[in-house]
């Protein structure tokens, strides 16, 4: 289990050191701030939605090695994903990290943040660019909080 342990905390290192879709998408077609009050953590993200397809995914912002890991994992998840499943993955990767009913199959490496629901002070961390990518396809002006 301890080296299971170790892996994770790779990734989790290493989308943190060098975060994928760490930029800002020229003209998105979706776009949604997002605070986490507790720690500061703050983050934007841009989307380009064609089709109902997210073609493109990008995130900026400052924070902690899991809010950056979770948001460069994420852009990854989502990129070439419909707009339809993107509910279903939001609500499945809440659901790995705080551990709210029995956990979805299927998220690849997503899952490298589940250790995040023994520390419950960092899923705040972890979901704030999910909540803000939710919010910016919802079309939400106003900033989304963890709080």
């Amino acid at each position: 289990m301890s080296d299971l342990r170790d892996l994770y905390q790779e990734v989790i290192m290493d989308h943190n050191k060098r975060p994928r879709n760490f930029r800002i998408i020229p003209q998105p077609t979706h776009h949604a701030d997002g605070l986490n009050p507790l720690c500061g953590d703050r983050i934007s993200v841009y989307l380009d939605v064609k089709d109902g397809v997210i073609q493109d995914i990008s995130f900026q912002g400052a924070g902690c090695a899991i809010s950056s890991a979770s948001a460069s994992l994420m852009t990854e998840a989502l990129k070439g994903k419909p707009v339809s499943e993107v509910e279903y993955l939001v609500d499945a990767f809440h659901t790995v990290v705080t551990n709210d009913g029995e956990c979805p199959k299927n998220l690849g490496k997503l899952n490298v943040l589940a250790g995040v629901r023994d520390y419950p002070s960092r899923v705040k961390c972890a979901t704030l660019a999910w909540h803000a990518v939710r919010a910016a396809l919802e079309q939400h002006k106003d900033p989304v909080a963890t709080e």
